[in-house]
């Protein structure tokens, strides 16, 4: 089986407005890079004509992977899903709903030879006061709790090393904690701004409630893990 340079990985869940532009405008940054790719898209128990779409653009894409949930697991879940399947040396990462710019992929990938996760930061915020509000409050808390270093973890564009994800331990929530999990092993951290933009079609699944609370856990969690790592060194092995 021959493996691609690059995975690409799109969780999905009633994205029926955005699935094919999404795909058409990835597929034309992707074309033009320096190595094979493949696009894995996790449908997440959509209720509209997400599924339907993609396995009509299957048809005339062969780069393209659909992994069909039962019903809706959730965005770590779905990440965790495609990562296990994926093949590249490389795995990106962005949301379905287009606000991710697949432009920036090759500015990621420049630097992803480099370090083992590549962050983008989003900049410039196209979101509503309320959405930008929850998201720095939420960073900052992280930030401070967790020791990751990085300013934006919210972001989903992102290029991970295959081969250290593989080493990474997914729970439910923590696809917003990765960073920290990749620091946690010593792993080396990049980050770099990156466009961002309005949401035109479909309708955002998260806000203040399911978004803030819900993490309060995980950061302890993530915390927890941090204080805990084994940190010891084999002075000697003898005979």
């Amino acid at each position: 089986m021959t493996h691609p340079n690059y995975s690409v990985v799109i969780p999905l869940k009633d994205e029926e407005e955005n699935v094919v532009p999404l795909i058409e405008e990835l597929e034309a940054v992707m074309q033009d890079l320096n190595g094979s790719w493949e696009l894995i898209c996790v449908e997440d128990g959509s209720k509209d004509r997400t599924q339907a779409i993609l396995k009509d653009l299957a048809k005339t894409k062969p780069f393209l992977r659909i992994l069909i949930f039962s019903k809706n697991f959730g965005q770590s879940s779905a990440f965790d899903a495609g990562f296990k399947v994926a093949r590249g040396e490389f795995i990106i990462t962005l949301d379905g709903d287009r606000q991710n710019d697949p432009r920036d992929i090759p500015q990621l990938l420049k630097l992803a030879y480099d370090y083992d996760l590549v962050c983008g930061i989003r900049t410039k915020r196209k979101d509503n006061l309320v959405k930008r509000a929850t998201s720095k409050i939420a960073n900052w808390v992280r930030s401070r709790l967790c020791q990751d270093g990085v300013s934006d973890t919210g972001c989903s564009l992102k290029v991970y090393r295959s081969a250290c994800l593989k080493h990474i331990k997914m729970f439910q929530g923590m696809h917003r904690f990765l960073p920290a999990l990749f620091k946690i092993e010593g792993y080396r951290i990049a980050q770099i701004p990156v466009n961002h933009r309005e949401r035109v079609k479909g309708e955002t699944k998260y806000n203040f409630f399911n978004r803030s609370f819900n993490t309060v856990a995980d950061m302890l969690a993530v915390r927890w893990m941090r204080q805990r790592k084994l940190n010891y060194y084999i002075d000697q092995e003898l005979p």
